[in-house]
């Protein structure tokens, strides 16, 4: 069987390590994956003279698929985020954030399943912004017919073929009327073709409140850019952290899959970093790939470390290295392979 080319960015920080850790176990797995590595971000930009090169674009349109381990963004400096740079490209339109509960993993809430479909190319996240006057700063929030039917149709196809029952559109339409508006009158139109999936829709601010208090009661929430990424993240909190969710951008011919945490500089090195939410990445990617027994492979050997073996790395209250968590998956993957 000929294997599938992926484009690898390992990224900033603790990315090479936990990049590392996921390809050793989706190719324990045996995902027959070819990995083809490249460098973006600070590293990029000390090389080349560029954080994004072109050849990282080439690549992942090539393959169609990628890979990601997190990258820095400064805070009001430097280089425009990569991954706003990837998902316009790329137009990986849409972001695709599962948020559950997972046996082993502490948290304050049990029974969360919640998935978070977020708009991924416009709204004020696409950092169209620029000096009016010295002191005077204007952001552009831009909404469009075009992209919002597209991501209320691909959150309802979603739960069409996943059998979710509900879909709940976050907004601020009470204010932002007219492009709020337009994103809610959106997906209100595309609901009306998907009867058997129950529609409602939520403004943010209450939205926030509702997720704190009763968050076993949502399901599929469906968010424009800014909005889906306060909620995703909030949505990761109900189950124990960034360091356990994985994310995947999604576009028409093209998808990355990411470690949505930071890049954790102060730990980077030394073998402390939590790998887990980028080898959960790459089963969405298994499973993107359509290789679900490989997937599955991998989702039983990250339940059984953690529930059965209990070994978990520090942010999880465990006392295991990162070296030691993957060791632990292999060797489950290994005697699963083998059974």
């Amino acid at each position: 069987m000929s294997k599938t080319t992926v484009t690898l960015l390992p990224g900033d920080g603790i990315g090479p390590e936990v990049s590392q850790a996921a390809v050793r176990v989706l190719d324990a797995a045996g995902a027959e994956i070819e990995w083809e590595r490249h460098i973006a971000g600070a590293e990029a930009l000390e090389k080349y003279g560029n954080p994004l090169p072109p050849e990282v674009l080439e690549s992942i349109r090539r393959n169609c698929l990628a890979l990601k381990g997190p990258i820095t963004t400064q805070v009001g400096k430097g280089f425009k985020s990569i991954n706003v740079q990837l998902r316009q490209e790329l137009d990986l339109y849409a972001n695709l954030r599962p948020s559950r509960s997972l046996p082993g993993i502490a948290s304050r809430f049990e029974g969360v399943d919640i998935v978070v479909v977020r708009e991924n190319t416009e709204d004020l996240y696409a950092g169209l912004e620029h000096t009016v006057v010295p002191g005077v700063v204007e952001s552009l929030k831009i909404i469009t017919e075009k992209a919002s039917l597209r991501i209320a149709r691909f959150a309802y196809e979603y739960a069409r073929r996943h059998h979710r029952k509900r879909v709940t559109a976050v907004h601020k339409a009470n204010i932002m009327k007219l492009s709020d508006g337009l994103f809610l009158d959106c997906v209100r139109r595309v609901a009306a073709e998907y009867p058997e999936i129950q529609s409602d829709d939520k403004i943010v601010d209450n939205m926030c409140m509702q997720l704190v208090m009763r968050p076993e009661e949502w399901d599929v929430l469906l968010l424009e850019n800014l909005y889906g990424d306060i909620v995703s993240d909030l949505c990761a909190g109900l189950v124990g952290g960034l360091g356990v969710v994985p994310g995947g951008n999604i576009g028409l011919d093209v998808a990355v899959f990411e470690a949505v945490h930071g890049s954790a500089p102060d730990i980077a090195g030394k073998d402390l970093a939590n790998p887990l939410a980028l080898m959960r990445s790459g089963v969405m990617m298994l499973y993107h790939m359509q290789k679900d027994e490989v997937a599955e492979r991998v989702r039983r050997a990250l339940r059984d470390v953690i529930v059965r073996q209990k070994i978990r790395t520090r942010d999880l209250g465990g006392e295991a290295s990162t070296t030691e968590f993957t060791d632990a998956v292999v060797k489950a993957i290994e005697k699963d392979t083998s059974a």
